[in-house]
């Protein structure tokens, strides 16, 4: 299997200029330097690498991209899936009232990065506030954690899920019972209490808790 060679801008500049019946002298004009500048640059490497400006014009004049003259590859920007951060606030300690679900703002996040992380589709996520401590050291007050709400009760599962529980909306670690009739709700925190053995049919599961981010003072 043969690997193709790189050509090297000065190689890829005689090669347009032949292709296109072209003179140095005239091309040497078109971005305003002596009439010796691209037989210099092409035969003795003088200069080592063309001007921004004249690698620009070069490449627009034969349609080219710049970096096949010596430009940096362009870095593709990704398109960002927006997932909105809501005015809810989850309690991380003996519980607090849902406040609403207005949408404060919203987070761009690279979509592959998203689907590494859920299976369902997008549309699902949300950012809430942690307020409390009794996640600690897992999670922190203040924290903005990525809550996934179609990955609820349907796949229910070891792990930290945002929940409400007689009327408090709170964030908590969720484990099932050997027995599979009822769950745990444990707090990292072991000064704040935990719940053992709780019927499913007593809480609402909001969606599961995928990642977090902190704000370092």
């Amino acid at each position: 299997m043969m690997v193709p060679t790189i050509e090297h801008p000065r190689e890829a500049l005689q090669r347009l200029i032949e292709e296109n019946k072209e003179e140095y002298a005239a091309l040497s004009r078109l971005i305003g330097r002596n009439p010796a500048y691209i037989q210099q640059f092409i035969k003795r490497g003088t200069p080592k690498r063309l001007a921004e400006e004249d690698r620009r014009r070069l490449a627009a004049y034969f349609g080219v991209k710049e970096t096949l003259l010596g430009g940096a590859e362009e870095w593709e920007k990704p398109t960002l899936q927006q997932v909105p951060v809501l005015d809810v606030y989850a309690s991380a300690g003996f519980g607090a009232a849902d406040f609403g679900e207005a949408r404060r703002t919203s987070i761009g996040f690279d979509p592959r990065w998203l689907r590494a992380r859920t299976k369902g589709s997008a549309d699902g996520l949300s950012i809430i506030q942690v307020k409390g401590d009794s996640m600690a050291p897992t999670l922190a007050d203040g924290d903005d954690v990525l809550v996934d709400r179609k990955d609820g009760v349907g796949r229910l599962r070891d792990g930290i899920y945002v929940l409400r529980l007689d009327d408090s909306l709170m964030v908590k670690r969720l484990a099932r019972q050997p027995s599979g009739r009822g769950i745990s709700i444990r707090s990292d925190n072991p000064d704040y209490p935990s719940w053992q053995n709780i019927e499913l049919s007593r809480i609402d599961i909001v969606g599961r808790v995928l990642w977090f981010g902190r704000t370092l003072s």
